[in-house]
């Protein structure tokens, strides 16, 4: 058995007090029942969770919220050093309040990957990465919406990269507007890359099975040593955070900050973005393509029922894949990063926990002050593999009627769910084609204006799950789905991404995989099904979609795009 080298702190414990049995004392107390046999598989674990801001009052403030910017360096070790001496420093000359976070930023001359750092840190968890996508060719609706003249956001980091966690968020119950603010409490406009980088489950009320367990109903965090990736140049940055009413001081953050800062690595080597040369062994879908038939009829016996109000739902399987040697997670989100410059890339791991991991086109909402916008995404097809061919698929794609049907199901949803938070709503364009490397899906913008700021948390009730992952009604799809479903979907189709003072931005976890050495992966996908869908085009349609996983994996070059 390995030894322990790392804590969780639920609620109802004092990490200033921690010794190795209070971590299974902390669990049992929240119904993790089976902590035992899974930490002692843990091989890697060298981070702890402390504090959860959850456990805090939202309603008193912080005493400061503060980011300090050092001079600029020319390499990630002189980062490094740079934060050692200023985290010495603030040690010495503490700031006199009994709450707070500190975020300590070194400017770095050099663009590294955010993703190539973080494969550099020796799997130290907690970890977490968020690479926003990128935009180019489409326009930006939220410059109409917005209320920031962009000074703030010139220098948004291209990805995200960070280890440890200088306070976190999670629980069993859902996440509630508690818990927003409990997390906004720690933000603040003055420290735009101050963010919380996490996210929810698909079904906050459904049983969580053992392969979740550690990631709760929802789980953020507030990395203690980010590294961030900006176009041209570099960030090397850490955070402290502190609130005596939590039992843990200054002292305790700045300690657990050293012990995480003596694991950093400085020697970071760009990851390979072939395949990983990995062989499936073995492959088990749930459901099995005998039950998912079945499954698909009786699902459009109910749409088709003029009794019945759904006009679609997503049914959604797993696979479990077994290799023959261990999955590195964060290797193989560089390798679909290749082919994801159209998508977002993320990683999230608790301690104990499984990568989940996930490389998604879609984006829930994306909010600078007062403005919001969305996105439909619906309806797939393969690209072609040759110009004519792409045309012919691409005329098809926007030519279906069963498709235009699931399209606008999701379009319509959205609209009218954004005109229950917003003044105004735009729809741009009304439907086009969304091309990316192996699919391409049917697409339209919607961007509308908040009433308030603190409306936010409303973004996530209102838009989440969308039809796009659940179907229309929502709660009669939720209903079906849990019904059908013999899985947990976990965070699987839920929102990632993160909370900032000015600005949150969340993509829906699609196209994503749960990693854990030793039992290969969880790969997940879901196909929407409409009155005209038929079980074996829906089931072509899932082994198309978790395509970009295996052959990852496997011996096949990265697709380039048709142009």
């Amino acid at each position: 058995m390995a030894s322990l080298q790392c804590s969780s702190h639920f609620l109802g414990t004092n990490p200033k007090n921690y010794n190795p049995t209070s971590i299974f004392q902390s669990y049992s107390r929240t119904s993790f029942t089976k902590l035992s046999s899974r930490v002692s598989r843990q091989r890697f674990l060298r981070c702890s969770l402390y504090m959860n801001g959850c456990e805090a009052d939202h309603k008193t403030p912080l005493g400061t919220v503060e980011t300090r910017t050092l001079s600029t360096v020319p390499s990630p070790a002189a980062a490094t050093e740079r934060l050692i001496t200023a985290v010495s420093d603030l040690k010495s000359q503490p700031p006199p309040f009994s709450s707070g976070i500190v975020r300590l930023q070194v400017p770095i001359e050099q663009q590294i990957g955010a993703i190539d750092w973080l494969h550099a840190q020796n799997e130290v968890v907690p970890r977490s990465f968020f690479s926003r996508r990128s935009d180019v060719g489409r326009p930006d609706l939220l410059q109409d919406f917005s209320s920031d003249n962009g000074s703030l956001f010139d220098r948004n980091p291209v990805s995200v990269a960070g280890i440890g966690s200088a306070v976190f968020f999670r629980d069993l119950d859902p996440f509630s507007h508690d818990d927003w603010r409990s997390i906004r409490r720690f933000l603040s406009l003055k420290s735009p890359l101050i963010r919380a980088y996490g996210g929810l489950r698909f079904d906050p009320n459904g049983k969580i099975a053992v392969e979740w367990e550690h990631f709760g109903s929802f789980y953020f965090t507030v990395p203690q040593v980010e590294f961030d990736e900006f176009g041209g140049s570099s960030m090397l940055a850490a955070t402290v955070a502190w609130d005596n009413e939590l039992s843990w001081t200054l002292e305790n953050a700045i300690q657990a900050l050293q012990e995480t800062m003596l694991q950093v690595s400085s020697v970071i080597m760009r990851l390979r973005r072939e395949s990983l040369g990995v062989s499936i062994v073995s492959k088990n879908h749930v459901p099995s393509e005998g039950a998912y038939y079945p499954a698909v009829n009786n699902a459009l016996e109910i749409i088709k029922d003029k009794k019945s109000p759904l006009s679609k739902v997503v049914l959604a399987r797993s696979s479990r894949i077994i290799t023959d040697t261990d999955i590195d997670p964060i290797a193989w989100l560089a390798r679909l990063q290749c082919e994801g410059q159209d998508a977002y890339q993320f990683c999230l791991q608790p301690p104990g926990a499984p990568a989940f991991i996930g490389n998604t086109p879609e984006r829930l909402f994306h909010r600078k002050h007062l403005g919001v916008c969305s996105e439909a995404l619906a309806a797939t097809r393969p690209r072609g593999d040759s110009r004519v061919r792409e045309l012919e698929i691409e005329r098809d794609l926007l030519t279906s009627p069963k498709d235009d049907l699931e399209f606008s199901i999701v379009r319509e949803n959205i609209r009218e769910k954004l005109k229950t938070i917003c003044d105004r709503v735009v729809v741009k364009p009304k439907k086009s084609v969304r091309k990316l490397a192996r699919v391409q899906h049917l697409y339209s913008q919607l961007a509308g204006q908040l009433r308030r700021e603190d409306d936010e948390f409303d973004i996530l009730t209102a838009l989440h799950p969308t039809p796009a992952v659940c179907g229309c009604p929502v709660e009669e799809a939720r209903l079906l789905i849990k019904q059908i479903e013999s899985f947990d979907r976990g965070m699987y189709a839920g929102p990632i991404g993160f909370f900032g003072g000015g600005e949150s931005e969340f993509s829906v976890g699609i196209r994503s995989a749960l990693v854990e050495k030793g039992l290969g992966a969880l790969i997940y996908a879901g196909t929407g099904i409409v009155s005209g869908s038929n079980p074996s085009s829906e089931w072509n349609e899932l082994e198309l979609k978790i395509s970009q996983f295996t052959r990852s994996l496997e011996h096949e070059s990265a697709l380039q795009p048709i142009n």
